[in-house]
């Protein structure tokens, strides 16, 4: 989807490509990735297939942790203790359909029991209020952008509300699908549509405005 970028230079196609994910998201990277065999395998007690699934997915459960109970600590010991009942119940791996949305569903259950010690809280408003920190790795495209655009587009990011914002980060930073965003969060694949066509719109009309407000050059006649 192309949020109406005026025709400006090589920059605005570069900006285009970072901020535009097909809303639809008809296919993905993710798709046929699922490890079923190490699922199969952790399923039968192989410690070291155990070890591939916790290594491959707690950096970025970490960091989706952190998001919700803004502290290292505990963030990381959600997750260990995420992991650790999952070992437990490791007989019942095979029969998991998703293991990347059962994971971020059980960290995302965990941080909430974190932040509040009440038995029958719900865990689909809590989004509306809480924030989050993206994190700020290099990409290749980003060392072709302005140091100052890139500090425009990470305040356009971080000015949009927190739940868009969350949704955000989790197609744009941690690559999931808008239907496991949809599971995870307990939301129609719709509303998260929504919510990221809101969050590019705006990034987009920030960029804009950086953009525009560039001298022209004179065109030699």
């Amino acid at each position: 989807m192309y949020f109406g970028f005026p025709e400006n230079g090589m920059n605005f196609y570069i900006i285009n490509q970072i901020l535009t994910i097909d809303c639809m998201q008809h296919t993905s990277l993710h798709d046929n990735e699922e490890p079923l065999a190490v699922l199969q395998q952790i399923g039968k007690g192989d410690e070291q297939a155990f070890r591939w699934l916790f290594q491959y997915y707690s950096p970025r459960l970490n960091q989706f942790a952190y998001s919700i109970v803004k502290v290292r600590e505990a963030a990381a010991e959600i997750v260990d203790d995420v992991f650790i009942r999952f070992w437990r119940q490791r007989e019942k791996a095979p029969a998991i359909a998703n293991i990347r949305v059962y994971l971020y569903i059980a960290v995302k259950n965990s941080a909430l029991n974190y932040l509040s010690s009440k038995a029958h809280r719900q865990i689909t408003a809590p989004f509306n209020h809480i924030d989050i920190t993206l994190s700020h790795n290099e990409a290749p495209d980003e060392k072709m952008i302005s140091t100052e655009l890139m500090h425009r587009i990470t305040a356009a990011v971080e000015a949009l509300p927190p739940r868009c914002k969350m949704i955000f980060k989790l197609v744009r930073e941690d690559g999931l699908r808008y239907q496991d965003v949809a599971d995870i969060l307990h939301l129609s694949v719709n509303t998260v549509d929504a919510q990221m066509v809101i969050a590019v719109k705006r990034i987009s009309e920030k960029v804009q405005a950086h953009f525009t407000a560039f001298p022209k050059k004179a065109v030699k006649k």
